[in-house]
C-alpha cells in the first residue's frame, strides 16, 4: 500500500485539483492523508470543505498548528498505514500513472527512494510563472532542468521503514525535505515515466511570498557569512544587472520587476533572520 501525503498552508485555490488528479490515478492501492498546516481560515476554509473533498478520493484529513511543512508531513506519515510514502505537494497535478511509475522501482526492490526529473509548470501560460523559471535559467516548461542528476537529495517517494529509521524530516524550514537523504545517507534514484505538474506563482504577491520562504532557507541566510554574500548578491545594484541580462536573454520584460521583487523578498528574510524570525513558510 502507498500513503501519499500532503501538507498544505493557504492553497484553496490549488488542492481539490490536486485530490482530483490522486483520485483517477491507475494506481488503486493507496490512501491520502491531507494535512493542513494551520492555513489562514479566513482565507482558506479547507477545514469546512473537508467532507467535500473526501467524497474526491480516500483521503483521511488532520490539521496542526502552524509549523512548516516539514513537521506537516511528519504527522501525515504518523497516521499512514502505506509501506511506501510518497510526498507531494498542494499545488501539484499528475498524469494517470504518476504513482505507479514512481513507486515501481522501489516495489522492484531497485531502490529505497525515488524522484523524477518529468515535472512541469502547469500555469506556462501566465507571464509571472514563465518568468519563475527564466530566472532559475530555465527556459521551457520543465521545473527540473533536463540534464540534472539522476541522483536527488529530495524523495517524493521512500520505503516508510527507511523514513522512520532516521525519524522523518528534520524542522529546518525550506531545506526540510533535504534531511532524510542527509541522515540515511543515500539519495532518491530516477524513476522515469513519472509525470507530474506544478503550480508556479502567478503574480508579483506570490512571488514575494515564495520568495520570503526561501530566503530564510540555510544556503541563503544560514550563517553570517553567507547571509553578507547574499546580501550582496541580492543587491538593487546587483539585481537591475541581472534582470535587465534576462530580459534580454528570454524577450521579456517581466523579468524587470520580477527580479526587484524577488530580491526583495530574500532581503528581507535575510534581514529578519538576524531577529530568529521562524522558518516555517
Amino acid at each position: 500500500m502507498v500513503s501519499i501525503i500532503i501538507p498544505m498552508y493557504n492553497e484553496e485555490e490549488t488542492i481539490t485539483s490536486c485530490l482530483d488528479s490522486l483520485s483517477m490515478q491507475s494506481y488503486s492501492d493507496s490512501e491520502i492523508i491531507l494535512v493542513d498546516d494551520g492555513s489562514n481560515e479566513a482565507q482558506n476554509p479547507i477545514r469546512w470543505q473537508a467532507d467535500k473533498i473526501q467524497k474526491l478520493c480516500d483521503m483521511s484529513y488532520y490539521r496542526q498548528e502552524h509549523k512548516g511543512p516539514g513537521p506537516a508531513r511528519n504527522l501525515g506519515v504518523s497516521h499512514a498505514k502505506g509501506d511506501i510514502l510518497v510526498f507531494v505537494d498542494a499545488d501539484m497535478t499528475f498524469d494517470r500513472d504518476f504513482i505507479k511509475k514512481l513507486v515501481e522501482p522501489i516495489e522492484n526492490k531497485k531502490t529505497k527512494g525515488t524522484f523524477t526529473k518529468e515535472e512541469y509548470v502547469s500555469n506556462w501560460e501566465n507571464k509571472w510563472a514563465r518568468c519563475w523559471n527564466y530566472y532559475q535559467g530555465i527556459k521551457d516548461k520543465r521545473r527540473i532542468p533536463q540534464d540534472y542528476s539522476d541522483k536527488s537529495p529530495v524523495f517524493r517517494a521512500i520505503l516508510k521503514k527507511e523514513f522512520e529509521k532516521v525519524g522523518g524530516f528534520s524542522d529546518i524550514g525550506f531545506t526540510d525535505d533535504w534531511t532524510l537523504s542527509r541522515k540515511l545517507g543515500i539519495k532518491a534514484t530516477l524513476a522515469k515515466g513519472a509525470i507530474c505538474y506544478h503550480h508556479n506563482p502567478d503574480s508579483l504577491k506570490e512571488i514575494y511570498r515564495q520568495a520570503r520562504w526561501i530566503g530564510k532557507n540555510e544556503f541563503i541566510s544560514g550563517n553570517l557569512i553567507r547571509k553578507i554574500i547574499n546580501i550582496f548578491r541580492y543587491s538593487l545594484a546587483v539585481q537591475t544587472v541581472i534582470s535587465f541580462i534576462k530580459a534580454f536573454q528570454y524577450k521579456e520584460i517581466g523579468m524587470i520587476p520580477f527580479s526587484y521583487i524577488y530580491s526583495l523578498g530574500i532581503r528581507r528574510s535575510i534581514s529578519m533572520s538576524f531577529f530568529g524570525e521562524r522558518k516555517s513558510k
